[in-house]
């Protein structure tokens, strides 16, 4: 960062607090219109009170008596909406390489279940929202089977969605595991507020029972809870639903488990035991083909595409582009550092684009504008918080980032959209605002003690196998 930037972020810290701050850069990104050369964006408390260029800000009275920050060449942008993401598994970065997924899983779930404590994965969430704030991401949309993320979440500062999951795959346990699930979320639903709510995640085909997908439907239709699972991501959860064998079936089996495989795909599958109805986010969806398409979009059910977990663990590339064709609401996702090793939305943007350019061939789709889109105000509509936040518009909140354009890497900018998505990485970005309230000032992150936080994640790390 240079240090007219840093000055200038300096100047929120150095002053006292004004309830109206300007800040002019030579680039805005409001996102739903073209971006802005020397932009401005005001802030009036906790919300977006102007956007526009610096000369018309100038010129408006309601603006002259703002604290201005000037922060140079730099752009202005909404802060970023990563829509999966499992914040308690950050002590596992760099700890499950190449394993089967099957492996991958029963590892996960030998070391988080057996050698970890509640505080150890407490702490690794709170970690992980601090590596998200660094990177410019605003909002969160975590999965996770304890209260970890969510106190996180509380405790960061974040704006966020904390998907209580629910595991099940014996039908005869269904009633008890759905009464654990209602005990759980009413306790974090009393904790719960304006920027940090509760939904329900039944994980996966693979782990919950045909009658508790019914109950937690249910459930969440009359709590208005939104749903969120793990869908269509492998070519084991594939063949356990369409054939009844591999990897999945077998394991089912092994616990004494019957299953009978509907002879459908898991979209399929959902739609015809009720799932659909209510509307869930649907992640992965790499093994969704052009019926499943058709049928997660007639639901109006969103999907989370996490392209480099899928491609790291060898799942494969979700049709991202028939998606958004068929009118699905489509967000990024980061998925867990421990499947992705990094909680990075421009790099998860640049390798969306990079992915899906060489997978069509098409070296115009998607385009930076595009993707740029999918990781803020898509990501707020697959979350429905797109009234609130996704783009700066006067009215909404004040979740916004400013991303460093003056380092040589980024040098010079022709297109600031496309500067961001092919030429900087989560260490330019150096300011990160939720609500107006600054939780990274390009130095350190605000809420959290992070060097206390990563000293305990690598004690945590020794005891893991």
């Amino acid at each position: 960062m240079s240090a007219s930037l840093t000055q200038a972020v300096a100047v929120l810290f150095n002053h006292s607090p004004m309830k109206l701050r300007l800040f002019t850069a030579d680039w805005v990104l409001p996102v739903t219109s073209p971006p802005i050369r020397s932009g401005a964006v005001a802030i009036d408390t906790h919300r977006i009170a102007f956007v526009g260029s610096q000369a018309e800000a100038t010129s408006r009275a309601d603006l002259a008596e703002a604290e201005t920050v000037s922060l140079g060449r730099a752009a202005i942008l909404p802060g970023f909406v990563n829509v999966h993401s499992h914040l308690e598994l950050t002590v596992m970065r760099g700890f499950l390489e190449d394993l089967r997924f099957r492996e991958w899983i029963q590892k996960l779930t030998r070391a988080k279940y057996e050698q970890l404590t509640a505080d150890e994965l407490a702490v690794s969430a709170l970690l992980g929202t601090a590596e998200a704030i660094r990177a410019g991401i605003t909002t969160l949309a975590d999965t996770g089977d304890t209260d970890s993320a969510f106190r996180a979440l509380l405790e960061s500062g974040l704006r966020g969605i904390a998907y209580r999951e629910v595991f099940g795959p014996d039908p005869a346990d269904a009633p008890k595991s759905l009464e654990g699930l209602r005990s759980k979320v009413a306790a974090m639903r009393e904790q719960a507020t304006e920027k940090v709510r509760v939904g329900v995640s039944p994980h996966a085909p693979y782990t919950v029972s045909g009658d508790l997908f019914r109950l937690v439907t249910e459930y969440a239709s009359q709590e208005s809870l939104d749903v969120c699972i793990h869908t269509a991501e492998s070519e084991s959860e594939q063949r356990m639903m369409i054939a009844g064998d591999g990897e999945f079936a077998e394991s089912l089996r092994a616990r004494g488990i019957h299953w009978q495989a509907p002879g459908v795909s898991t979209i399929k599958y959902f739609d015809s035991i009720g799932v659909l109805e209510a509307s869930p986010l649907l992640v992965h969806c790499v093994k969704a083909d052009a019926a499943d398409i058709e049928s997660i979009a007639r639901s109006g059910s969103r999907v989370a595409h996490c392209p480099k977990s899928n491609a790291k663990l060898g799942h494969g590339i979700a049709r991202l582009r028939q998606m958004l064709d068929a009118g699905v609401t489509v967000g990024l996702g980061t998925d867990s550092v421990a499947s992705n090793n990094r909680c990075d939305p421009i790099d998860e943007m640049r390798f969306c684009g990079l992915i899906h350019r060489a997978e069509s061939q098409d070296f115009r789709w998607p385009s930076p504008d595009q993707l740029l889109t999918l990781a803020t105000l898509d990501g707020a509509r697959a979350l429905g918080l797109e009234s609130e936040i996704g783009s700066l518009e006067a009215g909404k909140q004040a979740d916004l980032i400013v991303i460093d354009l003056s380092r040589t890497h980024n040098a010079p900018v022709h297109d600031p959209e496309a500067a961001i998505v092919f030429s900087t990485d989560a260490s330019d970005v150096l300011l990160t605002m939720v609500g107006g309230e600054v939780l990274f000032d390009g130095g350190e992150v605000k809420s959290i003690d992070e060097a206390g936080l990563r000293e305990t994640v690598i004690r945590a790390m020794t005891r893991m196998s």
